[in-house]
């Protein structure tokens, strides 16, 4: 289940979505990620060629399952290395922008060792 940085961003931009309204077309996704439509339109037809998005006949957007699965591991990487950063100092919305370029490289060893020390200063 291979898929490119942007591609994982739509997936996550589209469950961040669905998780506000059970609706999500389009023209939503285009205005949340502020990329123009055919831009959407373009990736959407990807990821939907790959098996990721499925949509109806009103054009409402809905991950399958493997897209699903790819969302919530990127979305998990961003709330995670967001409460990380900001615990150790950094400020929220720094720590948010920053959460958003690691999460697609950080590695499933390093980012179980970040989340495990959150939980230690959580905790502490």
């Amino acid at each position: 289940m291979s898929i490119q940085e942007s591609g994982e961003m739509y997936l996550e931009s589209i469950l961040v979505l669905s998780k506000k309204s059970p609706c999500v077309r389009a023209i939503d996704l285009s205005e949340y990620m502020g990329f123009s439509k055919p831009s959407v339109s373009r990736a959407l037809g990807l990821l939907k060629n790959d098996g990721f998005v499925v949509s109806d006949e009103r054009g409402h957007l809905k991950l399958t399952e493997d897209g699903r699965k790819i969302a919530e591991k990127i979305y998990e990487r961003h709330t995670e290395l967001t409460n990380f950063l900001t615990l150790i100092g950094v400020d929220r919305e720094t720590a948010s922008k920053d959460a958003c370029k690691i999460e697609h490289v950080i590695s499933d060893e390093s980012f179980l060792a970040i989340k495990k020390q959150a939980d230690i200063l959580k905790n502490k």
